[in-house]
């Protein structure tokens, strides 16, 4: 095997600075003693982590994202391996329409989704519910479920199927108890994906969550406009955190292979 020379392992080194400065920057900031957002230059600090944990606002707004992520990525997730199983495996008439309307959220701006939304759920006397919301948030992700339910359904042999079909076995039986477990690894990815993508979304929320109840990224937002505080940076911080933990313990249990590539 070729090893990389000298300088393709300085442009990846450099590459990958470029790419983590951002968030060492703000991991640095969260730090500062100062009441503005700065350097730690004078000394560190944990007085931003403390007044973090003593904002209820932030910490509601932190649970709210959490089960609204759950709930919507596990919507999207089980009408993805509907829709996916039947464009995959079954002669549905217009496929290619169908499937490029599930994925056209993928193409819209989330801006101009808000305000369809918003709109629309103004119409109907909806505006403010947590499940409208939810709703929304299924719309939006759903194209990120379904792509990778779709790769790992391509990819799936027949044989293990036909064989429960053929040894007496319902095709919804068969379904859930020999195709499905197989679909794992896509199934898996996608939900965390429209995981993340739920729980990190903002241009369209911001239309649809009620003032009373935000959304974290809607409360940073609203934090971030009205102060210059780097409370902000230290909950990134711990979000930063947070992520890293969770693909640690996901790569040590399951594997992230497994989970975002689909590798048995």
């Amino acid at each position: 095997m070729k090893r990389n020379g000298l300088l393709a392992l300085s442009y990846h080194a450099l590459f990958v600075a470029f790419i983590l400065a951002p968030l060492v920057v703000v991991m640095l900031v969260s730090f500062t003693d100062r009441g503005y957002i700065s350097m730690p230059a004078h000394g560190a600090s944990l007085r931003w982590f403390r007044a973090l944990w003593e904002e209820r606002d932030l910490r509601d707004a932190f649970g709210r994202s959490l089960m609204l992520g759950f709930a919507s990525a596990t919507g999207a997730t089980v009408l993805a391996v509907a829709a996916g199983w039947a464009l995959v495996r079954h002669q549905v008439p217009g496929k290619s329409a169908i499937t490029e309307f599930l994925l056209s959220p993928l193409m819209i701006p989330h801006v101009v989704l808000g305000v369809a939304f918003l709109q629309f759920y103004s119409r109907i006397g909806a505006s403010g519910s947590f499940i409208w919301l939810c709703l929304a948030h299924i719309v939006v992700i759903l194209p990120y479920a379904l792509r990778m339910v779709i790769a790992a359904a391509v990819g799936l042999g027949r044989d293990a199927n036909n064989a429960a079909l053929s040894l007496g076995a319902s095709p919804s039986t068969a379904f859930r108890r020999v195709s499905l477990p197989q679909l794992t690894a896509g199934v898996a990815g996608g939900w965390l994906l429209a995981f993340i993508q739920s729980f990190d979304e903002l241009s369209m929320t911001i239309f649809v969550a009620s003032p009373g109840t935000p959304t974290l990224p809607v409360a940073m937002y609203t934090q971030v406009s009205q102060s210059i505080d780097p409370m902000v940076a230290a909950l990134s911080t711990v979000l930063i955190a947070g992520t890293v933990a969770l693909m640690l313990a996901i790569d040590r249990v399951i594997g992230l292979d497994t989970v975002l590539v689909g590798k048995g």
